[in-house]
């Protein structure tokens, strides 16, 4: 093709593809590339400060036949993120009803709630280890004005992951946000049709509100799902795994391979295990969700 007839082609196009070539070239930097590194890696013996040996599959034969922790902390993961995403879920979703009301200092209510869930990780985490102390902490103290004697928290192989678990609560802000988006897009003749068919408050909740809101739903479920997978801040700051490796989450593993014990290839492993996981999981999440989710303008979702 002549050089003129294919610049008059590819000129129109110059412009977005000049605009988005620093977003495509960090992705190939920084993500494409390492993922195909760690790809590579994840079939090596790397101790970091020796070159890596090619050890094919050995890595994932470890993992599965003689790592002790490696499926305990796959099983610590799959429980908070059982427990913790759909607490987070209905709280988000509760609080959005209740600052989705015609109420005075609406936004300032709103964004009270909302600060929590941008505060840096770290920070939140020295602040709950503080509330959960034993000795002095909030919660203790709290329980102790009712007569309750307080658990040991973060001590306890009992009760150091539903510590963590309420801890996760304090960042329901970003989840309840977005449900509030949802539900200012649910058409107001909804539910005066429904009022006028004789429904009461309930029955236009469940039949109106829900499913109206259920793509939001989805979305929340899928973005908290991978989120709390990834769960790795919380238990590094606060129980180092422990006790009893009842905080042992599979990031926590991953990252003292790592950066502790000098094990990046195995630690790659470890990783792409974790992404199919994560995938496994959202592909289910997202199937199934033709059986649960509307979309206006379908029928059953379909």
């Amino acid at each position: 093709m002549h050089k003129g007839k294919l610049w008059r082609r590819i000129r129109p196009h110059a412009a977005g593809w000049l605009c988005a070539s620093p977003w495509i070239l960090g992705f190939l930097v920084f993500t494409l590339g390492p993922m195909i590194w760690s790809i590579y890696y994840s079939l090596t013996e790397y101790p970091l400060i020796r070159p890596p040996v090619w050890v094919g599959l050995d890595n994932y034969r470890f993992m599965l036949q003689e790592d002790k922790f490696f499926f305990n902390s796959l099983r610590v993961t799959t429980l908070y993120a059982i427990v913790a995403v759909p607490l987070h879920l209905v709280m988000g979703f509760l609080m959005a009803l209740m600052l989705n009301q015609k109420i005075r200092y609406i936004a300032l209510w709103r964004t009270v709630y909302f600060l929590p869930s941008v505060v840096s990780g770290v920070a939140v985490a020295l602040l709950w280890q503080w509330i959960f102390n034993s000795d002095f902490g909030l919660a203790n103290w709290l329980l102790g004005l009712v007569g309750i004697d307080g658990p040991s928290w973060l001590l306890s192989p009992t009760w150091a992951l539903p510590a963590l678990i309420i801890m996760s609560l304090w960042g329901v802000g970003g989840s309840m946000v977005i449900f509030i988006a949802g539900l200012q897009g649910v058409p107001q003749a909804l539910y005066e049709a429904a009022e006028i068919d004789g429904s009461n408050a309930v029955q236009r909740f469940w039949h109106v509100t829900v499913p109206m809101v259920s793509p939001v739903i989805l979305f929340n479920l899928i973005i908290g799902l991978i989120a709390a997978l990834q769960t790795f801040t919380q238990a590094f700051i606060m129980t180092a795994g422990g006790p009893k490796q009842s905080t042992h989450f599979f990031m926590l593993h991953l990252y003292n391979n790592a950066f502790q014990w000098l094990k990046m290839g195995y630690a790659s492993a470890l990783a792409w295990v974790l992404f199919a996981y994560i995938l496994i999981a959202t592909l289910f999440v997202i199937r199934s969700s033709s059986l649960w989710v509307f979309y206006e303008g379908e029928i059953k979702g379909r």
